[in-house]
């Protein structure tokens, strides 16, 4: 095959960026209830795809430095990929993470939030260390490896960084909701050694080839399935608060018993919204999206509240109720 460098670099750019768009769109699909900012899940994205690259670049040369005295290339780089490149990578792309968590950690309702920053800081990184490499494999291999190294990175592997990275937030939202003095404090180290663990594992087995990198798929897959695990039920425990702390609210006033069985099912909330679309057009549509929206924070705030006993919760549960009692009356 015959490319031009300007062809190799547009088509390694789009081979990087469609797959990472598509995963990103699955990602945010999964949060079903209560979406987070999208301003906030763009800007972890970039986070993973630009500073978290530089930074990682820089440490990783600063701390391979060393190895050059005591080894060849092949021995250095294999050392590299498996001791210096899962701790450095996943410190700074967990930065955008331990942020979140510090400054706007009423924007974390749910492990489930956890995971789902975590996956984007990860996805923007994949992006473009995967457009490096693309352009790295032209070079060195030529068009055939090019093509064998876009579909293992983008297809096989193409979850990898999420991957680590949601082991990171899922840490992290887990020391968000716990009273457990101990926990808080072990599980966001536990959540970064999981990220890095796993992260080291790929590496392994990727530098070393043979069987060892054959298995790789059914280990990074393997993780990718207990993460949907996790997802799962932490989508129940969303679905229980939110059918245990809204049904209160129809004794308050705030819904209507009609309003509050539709906050409680998926298909009841996209049902009515649909028909308010069809029926009254897109103001009523995008109106309705915010009450259901409100309807999963309410129910989230009360449960931080009941958990947690944060003044900051009490006050936005007694907003959020103000809120819902306005928009209540407007889609009735």
């Amino acid at each position: 095959m015959q490319l031009s460098p300007a062809n190799v670099f547009l088509l390694s750019l789009v081979a990087a960026a469609i797959p990472a768009l598509v995963y990103s769109t699955v990602i945010y699909w999964f949060d079903h209830y209560e979406k987070e900012p999208g301003w906030l899940l763009t800007a972890t994205f970039i986070w993973g795809a630009v500073p978290s690259v530089i930074l990682a670049i820089i440490a990783s040369l600063l701390l391979s430095a060393p190895l050059q005295l005591v080894g060849g290339p092949a021995a250095i780089d294999t050392a590299a990929a498996i001791i210096i490149a899962p701790p450095v990578e996943e410190t700074v792309k967990a930065l955008a993470l331990v942020a979140i968590f510090l400054f706007m950690r009423h924007e974390i309702d749910s492990v489930l939030d956890g995971i789902i920053y975590g996956a984007m800081v990860g996805m923007g990184f994949a992006m473009v260390e995967n457009f490096f490499y693309f352009i790295a494999i032209f070079a060195e291999e030529g068009a055939d490896a090019w093509g064998v190294t876009i579909f293992l990175r983008t297809i096989v592997f193409g979850l990898n960084h999420s991957l680590f990275t949601s082991a990171s937030g899922l840490g992290l939202a887990i020391s968000r909701f716990s009273r457990d003095k101990f926990v808080r404090y072990i599980a966001p180290v536990a959540g970064w050694c999981g990220a890095v663990v796993l992260h080291a594992i790929h590496n392994l087995g990727a530098s070393s080839g043979g069987l060892l990198c054959l298995v790789l798929p059914l280990t990074d897959w393997g993780g990718v399935v207990l993460v949907l695990i996790i997802i799962i039920w932490a989508l129940l425990q969303e679905r229980r608060w939110i059918d245990e702390y809204l049904r209160e609210e129809v004794v308050h006033g705030t819904l209507t018993a009609q309003q509050y069985a539709r906050a409680c099912s998926l298909r009841g909330r996209l049902g009515h919204r649909l028909e308010l679309l069809f029926r009254r057009g897109p103001r009523a549509y995008l109106a309705a999206t915010q009450f259901y929206r409100q309807c999963s924070e309410l129910a989230y705030k009360k449960h931080h509240y009941v958990l947690l006993e944060e003044e900051h919760s009490e006050r936005l549960t007694l907003d959020l109720r103000e809120e819902l009692r306005s928009l209540s009356r407007d889609l009735r």
